[in-house]
């Protein structure tokens, strides 16, 4: 079976790409997907998040926007939260390949964010990474409720480059032409992953 990592920066189009691929037939492992359900109410990481920050979990669930906010202000915060999180995200991670080779599935796909500042892409025969002119990605950022440049900063400051991104990746996928653009792209990439 082989296993494609995909990833991209913030606002480069990975979400598109990844519901494309899906449409496609393939089997997508949606890292943010899983967070979410991990801190959803009920939720298996809600145990731990409360353990360390008390304040933030109650009967209603997680207080996301005050996780955030602490999170974006506070390293500690972020690598409590990352500690907690990436095992069990990787655990899902792990039943989704069984599941998948279980079905004799040819190719999968690993939508993660930061597959390469995790060190992701070790776990991948193969890198798409997805991007789109600077101009491009802050137009669509920036439209996002809530974002600000500094909120981009800080996000990106976390973030490895798009150009070191594109320098690693085995194929980059353009999603700054339009849908059908990457639709033709990532059509292309697929059909030479499954040719290796």
């Amino acid at each position: 079976m082989l296993i494609i990592g995909l990833t991209g920066s913030i606002s480069m189009g990975k979400s598109t790409a990844a519901a494309m691929l899906r449409r496609m037939g393939i089997p997508v492992h949606d890292a943010d997907k899983v967070v979410h359900d991990l801190t959803r109410p009920g939720g298996k990481a809600l145990p731990a998040i409360r353990a360390a920050f008390p304040d933030l979990v109650n009967e209603a669930g997680l207080n996301r926007p005050e996780l955030s906010r602490r999170a974006f202000k506070d390293p500690a915060v972020l690598l409590t939260l990352e500690r907690i999180l990436h095992p069990l995200v990787r655990a899902e991670e792990q039943e989704f390949l069984a599941r998948e080779r279980a079905r004799r599935s040819r190719l999968v796909v690993l939508d993660i964010p930061l597959l390469f500042e995790t060190g992701g892409e070790k776990r991948c025969d193969a890198v798409l990474v997805v991007s789109a002119p600077r101009a491009v990605q802050l137009e669509r950022v920036l439209a996002r409720p809530g974002m600000t440049p500094a909120k981009l900063a800080g996000i990106e400051a976390r973030q490895m480059p798009d150009a070191e991104k594109r320098k690693r990746a085995d194929i980059v996928i353009p999603t700054g032409q339009g849908r059908h653009a990457t639709w033709a792209a990532l059509r292309r990439a697929i059909r030479k992953l499954q040719r290796r």
